[in-house]
């Protein structure tokens, strides 16, 4: 019966019968440490002289030939077993010829290396081993045989070829060594494998052999290093005028290479240590102008070392500014639109002068167009485009690329989305320059049509004006009026010119058309000006008619006020003597001043009777008015009655009103003035009177009761 604690999950085993029983720690009773303290140095001593002695074979001494010939037999059964079960290992090959060349069996040390060449002949390493065994004996034929299967198998295992010859030139046969070159560099090696040769020969002493080398070499080559290598050989045997003409053959080729600044330095280098200054500096210069700029970081730093050494005051400053244009050029290869970089490289451009380059960077910088067709992002490049005709007109003096600049600049912005009426304007001020005035009028024209600005319209109507032409002035500002007919500027202007020509007729008509158009941007400033237009006139009567004609479509302060001045204003006007006599002229005057004080007042009546009545709510407005009255009367003198004025001004109080939040609470209070005018402060008498009497009946019905 099995117990119940059992579970059958365990095989009904119980749990204590599953537990893992570990070892009970041991308790330490002394914990001090110990008087002689044992080390690992002490630990390893001990396991070292506590190991067995390792078990060896004993050695086994030949007495015979017997003997000899038994061990031979086992020690190359051995290797033969080794070699079936692992016959691509080439270890063991290698110990298996090895140990026939130690029992001095060459034939069979042969034997050896070729079944394991048959095996794998594409190791090199064999090659090497079996070469080496019949160099080390003395079998010189049998190596060169060995060489020359190994370099025909294998040509491109340099090692090979370098041995080879290694053995050829230590016996002495260096025609023999010269021949295996030869094959060698009919594969085409690497450099190294022609500077072997090279190497080779100059040893000795066949310059000349050496030097057609070189040229098989930079044909097989042709790279910087390799020419330079060449010419620096020609500089060491003194031949410099066969390194320049290498230097120049090279530059013929590579000029136009990836690595070809280190060309032009060593070329450089190498006329500067022929005392060779100026054709040094030309190298450096040519370097420049046809390295891009990106890769001749090196090249400018030792320009500017060579000039500093070298040159004068002038070539320095050119070695700089040479500098720069590298940085400049970094700056405008990582970001083209970079429009500042642009003015920086061509103002460093033009301060040196070179009108080949300066075009350049100019072509350069106005080929990167602005990738959208917003107006902000063209604002700063337009201007390249600006300078550039500025420069083509005021520098180089060619007005026929100046015109070309302005047309292309022209066509390249697109109208229909935005346009610049500064491009328009120096486009034709530049053919009034050139006294081509169809021309200018042409420009202008299209811009009207294509992209009609204001400013566009002012200055061709002042061109136009200077050149006397009215009937196109006249012309222009009506295109003007029927492209903007709100522009009250444009208005002024038009009645201005037919009032300077004595058209007052024309002039009138063009500010009656002007005050009845449905929208207008300014219209105070046109009315001002009709106002002003018909005082200068001397037309009292029109100028009223015009006063209340506004009044009609506008009760502003500033009307009332200019309104009333205007009528103050006029008696000056008759201070002017007449043909009546002194005391007539006096009389005269005297009346007409009363008359206009009369119509001044009759004005502010008017408008403090509208602010009272209809906008009573403009207190300010109608307390600044009664203050302008005021003044006016004080200026009267003795036609004047301040009085009139005094009992209608208001009484200032400073109040305060709660500030409200958006929720409705209250945040705090603010201070303001306020204005009581003395209807107002009647009223409220009145109503105070009206409370007493309502409190007295009360009171006296209540007594009754």
């Amino acid at each position: 019966m099995a117990s119940k604690d059992a579970d059958p999950s365990l095989g009904y085993l119980t749990r204590k019968d599953t537990e893992v029983k570990l070892p009970r720690p041991t308790r330490v009773k002394n914990k001090t440490p110990a008087p002689i303290q044992i080390t690992a140095e002490q630990i390893l001593r001990e396991a070292r002289e506590r190991q067995e002695a390792e078990i060896r074979p004993p050695k086994q001494k030949i007495t015979d030939p017997t003997e000899l010939a038994d061990y031979r037999l086992r020690k190359r059964k051995e290797f033969e077993d080794l070699i079936r079960r692992v016959r691509w290992n080439q270890s063991v090959w290698i110990k298996y010829a090895q140990w026939e060349e130690s029992q001095k069996d060459f034939n069979r040390a042969r034997s050896v290396w070729e079944r394991a060449l048959e095996v794998d002949y594409r190791n090199h390493t064999l090659w090497l081993k079996y070469a080496e065994v019949e160099m080390k004996n003395k079998f010189i034929n049998h190596a060169r045989n060995v060489w020359d299967r190994a370099v025909t198998l294998l040509p491109r295992v340099d090692q090979l070829w370098y041995k080879y010859i290694h053995m050829e030139e230590m016996l002495g046969n260096v025609a023999g060594a010269r021949q295996i070159f030869e094959r060698w560099m009919s594969w085409m090696p690497d450099q190294q494998g022609w500077l072997s040769y090279i190497k080779f020969e100059l040893r000795y002493n066949e310059v000349e052999r050496a030097r057609a080398i070189y040229e098989r070499f930079v044909q097989c080559h042709p790279k910087v290093g390799a020419w330079i290598r060449y010419a620096k050989f020609e500089m060491k045997n003194g031949e410099i005028v066969r390194a320049r003409n290498v230097y120049e053959r090279a530059v013929e080729k590579l000029a136009d290479e990836e690595d070809a600044e280190q060309l032009f330095v060593a070329f450089a280098e190498f006329e500067e240590r022929c005392k060779e200054t100026e054709r040094a500096r030309c190298i450096y210069k040519f370097a420049l102008d046809h390295i891009p700029k990106g890769s001749a970081e090196d090249l400018y730093r030792k320009f500017v070392a060579f000039e500093k050494q070298y040159g004068d005051k002038e070539g320095i400053e050119d070695a700089i500014v040479g500098k720069r244009r590298f940085q400049y050029e970094d700056e405008v290869r990582k970001n083209p639109l970079n429009y500042d970089a642009w003015f920086d490289y061509i103002r460093l451009e033009e301060s040196v002068g070179n009108k080949g380059r300066i075009r350049e960077v100019y072509e350069r910088a106005i080929a990167n167009v602005p990738p959208a067709e917003e107006k902000r992002y063209w604002q700063r490049y337009i201007y390249l485009w600006i300078n550039y005709a500025l420069y083509e007109e005021l520098d180089a003096g060619d007005m026929e690329r100046t015109r070309d600049v302005y047309r292309e600049c022209l066509k390249l912005i697109p109208h229909e989305k935005f346009s610049f009426a500064k491009i328009w304007l120096l486009a034709a001020q530049f053919e009034i320059r050139q006294l081509n005035l169809n021309g200018a009028r042409q420009i202008l024209g299209n811009a009207i049509g294509k992209a009609p600005k204001d400013k566009i319209f002012k200055k061709y109507i002042e061109i136009e004006l200077q050149l006397g032409n009215i009937d196109r002035c006249r012309k222009l500002y009506e295109k003007y009026l029927e492209w903007a007919p709100e522009n009250c500027y444009a208005w002024s202007k038009y009645a201005e010119l037919e009032r300077s020509l004595a058209e007052t007729e024309r002039a009138r008509a063009i500010f009656e058309l002007a005050i009845t158009q449905p929208a207008l941007d300014m219209p105070e400033l046109l009315w001002k000006a009709y106002i002003d237009f018909e005082i200068s006139e001397g037309e009292y009567e029109r100028t009223r008619g015009l006063y209340e004609r506004l009044l009609d479509r506008t009760k502003h302060l500033k009307v009332w006020i200019s309104y009333a001045n205007f009528e103050a204003s006029a008696m000056e006007e008759n201070d002017e003597s007449s043909d009546l006599p002194q005391d007539g002229v006096q009389e005269y005057n005297h009346e007409a001043k009363k008359e206009c004080v009369q119509r001044a007042r009759r004005i502010f009546e008017r408008a403090v009777n509208y602010y009272r009545t209809s906008a009573p709510e403009l207190k300010e407005e109608r307390a600044m008015l009664l203050e302008e009255w005021l003044k006016t009367e004080s200026s009267f003198g003795e036609l004047g009655d301040i009085s009139v004025v005094q009992s209608k001004l208001p009484k200032k109080l400073k109040k305060r009103k709660q500030i409200t939040s958006e929720d409705g609470g209250v945040t705090g209070y603010e201070e303001y003035f306020d204005y009581v005018f003395p209807e107002e402060n009647q009223a409220t008498n009145l109503k105070i009177l009206e409370a007493a009497y309502k409190w007295k009946k009360q009171k006296i019905t209540s007594d009754d009761d």
